[in-house]
């Protein structure tokens, strides 16, 4: 995950500034009038995130995918219950080398539930403890972590687990998604299909849970984390507030006691360590997308896991001190860590009042676990907010396409995955037909991460949805329209939706294609027999090369239609509800270029079939998850470059020269890469905008790993008539004798042999990183005996791995 922080105070959500030097609340007041009743508190100390230094705000469990020595969590965990009134502090539970978090007072005031790691132990799971600190008991175990855990009114509990069996899509660390158990730790599964993190479940007084899900479907990956509501059996799952408003971490909420709004941690950009951020109030009252319903109570940035007493008057932490706040954003310090916990460099996190409360509202549940699927009604998918120009009965049938988990991570980015485009693989699911009336019935298999792309009667894309949904076992749920104003209902053009007048549509696979594409299987053979023959090495139309020879990371002809703007998505950025046709196939030049129309190019209809659904899918250049963090010279760990290739002797003499013969020149205008890892200061997941001269003089087109001869870096300046391209201002190599262009070509060459040695999953004799083989093993789903040098089927296996984690419906 790039970290970078992206300041969105003032505009996007109608933030008030606070007042200067606002009035400092008095623990005092606080006591005899908002939290009149309370005397105690109970808090977790821990080590804040991981100690490696990682600042994601996810980062604090587990271990990471290049190295599962290295914990995400560090050492030192105590559960504390404080008196307000005396100071008198109780330690309940202490583990030196433990971890200790998320600690929740039971609706009678009598026990504590929370996530605990035991010293010596990897895993964090569920215990229950007495708040005088008897009878700790453990109620859930396994190699996954269970963490945030809440209590529900029917008397289960709701958490959040790695026992899903994913990591997040652009860091190397684990995900954890929402599950539910009984109130013993028993009859585990999950609510959520999420790929990356649900975080923060808390009831509200309606009954439904309230919680943060980061999603990123083809736009940025750290701009969209926002507030959810679901059912306590998971079934409801729709957003809460701000899914429409990048560029803010909106997690930790919880109601307002007799209040209809809730308060929740902002934290800017990507969100701070250890969900630190300021504190917010949210009023819903307007819907999900009224920004200046969310007023920040702080400006300082480094506050943790508010409790409200009212709209006015919180409890938070604070590094290692706990707070209370009033509304105009006043800070008083009620407790701070002692002298020896400061020096381990430990926190106070999640504080709570010991008190008794109310169950919230109980929604009966809606699920049967004896199903594997459930149903989706769309009312009319041409009512939304951005419909502009689509007419009725234009649409056709809805693509069904599915958002699929990743089994581990390496490199923090999406290489190879794709060029400043999608970090996640898609599957090709099928189609279910839309009415005349707009109106859509499916049947759907249950936990699983759909999305849809709205299609003509030329099955093109008319609208492309950027989010996912998921059906619980034996849910019927419903939808209004195609990103629809979450606060209109939908107006009916008859009696009844043409739809639910019949059975719910099944999807209907589409056949003699691929499920997940890959673009060197899938679609390079489609550009040899079409596209090759005028953009070719030798012929070069329109300075555009299709050949598939293997660059640094990609292949030149998946970087050229990437660079040259071929392939219309949501390319990682911040966006959503773009306008119809602006995305996928239909606002893809490339498919045009499949016709007649294109100097006469004759492909079949399953050749544009094909191509039209990568597309659709994200246009990913591997089809495999394996095929991360390998095969690349220049690739990213954690941010950081690999420049290992300039210690090889040939490739160092060769950046001399290129820096000597080359760069005088281009120096003025835009240096040309000294290796295959220089990537110019250009990390892939930043893309590339249209002017961008490093379009030009990307390593990523310059340097040739299958044929070194044909790297445009030396073509470019070699005479016409020594076979070259002439295209320097210069003649720079007359012919390929010239000793300069001889060095050059050998720093190619021996980065060729390099590469060919540890190879790219499109290679023959390609064997998928350890870690890759450890998770699978982890997973069940290679033999614990297996040799990671041996070679595995990986596109095989991971359609194992995506299986494995289907729904399986109970026994009846």
């Amino acid at each position: 995950m790039r970290f970078g922080i992206i300041l969105l105070l003032a505009a996007p959500f109608g933030f008030t500034a606070a007042v200067e030097k606002p009035p400092v609340p008095k623990l005092a007041d606080f006591l005899a009038g908002p939290m009149q009743g309370v005397d105690e508190i109970v808090f977790a100390v821990r080590y804040p995130g991981s100690p490696s230094g990682d600042g994601h705000w996810y980062a604090n469990f587990g271990y990471y995918g290049p190295d599962a020595n290295r914990k995400a969590y560090g050492e030192g965990g105590r559960l504390v219950r404080l008196n307000l009134k005396t100071g008198k502090e109780t330690t309940l539970l202490d583990d030196p080398t433990g971890g200790v978090r998320d600690p929740q007072v039971h609706y009678d005031g009598g026990k504590i539930l929370f996530s605990y790691r035991k010293g010596g132990t990897e895993n964090y799971h569920l215990f229950e403890i007495n708040i005088d600190g008897t009878n700790l008991r453990q109620l859930t175990r396994g190699e996954y972590d269970d963490i945030e855990p809440t209590y529900i009114a029917n008397g289960g509990i709701v958490f959040v687990s790695s026992r899903c069996k994913r990591w997040v899509n652009c860091w190397l660390t684990q995900v954890a998604i929402l599950y539910r158990c009984d109130a013993n730790g028993e009859d585990i599964r999950p609510l959520s299909s999420n790929n990356e993190q649900d975080n923060t479940p808390w009831p509200m007084p309606d009954g439904r849970l309230l919680y943060t899900r980061w999603e990123y479907v083809d736009r940025s990956q750290v701009d969209y984390h926002h507030l959810w509501a679901a059912n306590p059996d998971g079934t409801g799952q729709m957003i809460y507030y701000g899914n429409l408003a990048p560029g803010i971490l909106m997690i930790d909420a919880k109601p307002i006691p007799g209040s209809p709004k809730v308060v929740s941690i902002f934290s800017p950009g990507h969100g701070g360590r250890e969900h630190a951020g300021m504190i917010a109030v949210v009023d819903p009252s307007a819907g999900p997308d009224a920004k200046s319903f969310a007023q920040t109570i702080t400006t300082a940035r480094n506050f943790r896991d508010p409790w409200a007493f009212t709209e006015t008057a919180f409890m938070a932490a604070q590094g290692n001190t706990i707070v209370i706040v009033n509304g105009q954003g006043g800070v008083q310090p009620i407790y701070k860590l002692p002298p020896e916990e400061l020096a381990k460099k430990l926190e106070v996190h999640e504080p709570r009042p010991l008190i008794k409360r109310q169950r919230e509202n109980m929604i009966p549940s809606r699920v049967n676990l004896s199903q594997n699927t459930g149903a989706l009604i769309l009312a009319d998918v041409y009512h939304g907010r951005n419909m502009a120009g689509v007419k009725r009965g234009e649409i056709k049938k809805l693509l069904v396409l599915e958002s699929l988990p990743m089994p581990v991570h390496f490199t923090g980015g999406m290489e190879p995955i794709s060029f400043g485009g999608t970090f996640t693989l898609e599957r090709v699911v099928g189609t279910v037909p839309v009415e005349p009336d707009g109106s859509a019935y499916m049947e759907l298999p249950a936990l699983r991460s759909f999305f849809f792309v709205a299609l003509d009667e030329n099955d093109l894309s008319v609208k492309r949805m950027q989010s996912f949904l998921t059906v619980q076992p034996g849910e019927t749920t419903s939808c209004v329209g195609c990103h629809e104003d979450r606060v209109q209902t939908p107006k009916y053009t008859g009696d009844t939706l043409m739809a639910v007048t019949r059975p719910p549509s099944k999807i209907a696979p589409i056949s003699d294609v691929p499920d997940v594409f890959d673009f060197p299987r899938d679609i390079q053979p489609i550009l040899d027999r079409h596209c090759v023959k005028c953009h070719s090495y030798e012929k070069r139309s329109a300075g555009v090369v299709l050949s598939g020879d293997r660059g640094p990371k990609f292949s030149h002809s998946y970087f050229m239609l990437t660079v040259k703007g071929q392939v219309a998505d949501g390319r990682n950025r911040p966006k959503s509800n773009y306008a119809p046709r602006t995305l996928g196939s239909s606002a893809s030049p490339l498919m045009a270029k499949l016709t007649p129309a294109h100097h006469g190019v004759e492909t079949t209809a399953a050749e544009r079939k094909v191509v039209r659904l990568w597309i659709e899918t994200g246009a990913a250049y591997p089809g495999t998850y394996a095929a991360l963090g390998s095969g690349m010279i220049g690739s990213y760990t954690e941010n950081n470059l690999d420049r290992s290739d300039m210690k090889w002797p040939a490739v160092k003499e060769a950046a001399d020269t290129i820096q000597r013969r080359c760069n005088s020149c281009h120096a003025a205008t835009m240096p040309l890469p000294l290796s295959a890892s220089d990537d110019q200061k250009l990390p892939p997941w930043e893309g590339l905008k249209s002017q961008d001269p490093r379009r030009h003089f990307s390593r990523h087109l310059l340097y040739n790993l299958t044929r070194p001869g044909k790297s445009i870096l030396l073509l470019a300046p070699l005479a016409p008539a020594s076979g070259g391209y002439g295209i320097c201002k210069s003649e720079v190599f007359k012919d390929t004798s010239d000793p300069d262009y001889r060095t050059i070509l050998a720093g190619i060459e021996e980065t060729k042999t390099k590469f060919d040695e540890f190879k790219r999953f499109d290679m023959p004799g390609f064997i998928p990183r350890t870690d890759w083989v450890r998770e699978m093993k982890r997973f069940g789903l290679l033999p614990t005996n297996q040799d990671p040098k041996d070679a595995v089927d990986y596109y095989a296996v991971e359609q194992k791995y995506w299986k494995s984690l289907w729904y399986q419906p109970l026994p009846r």
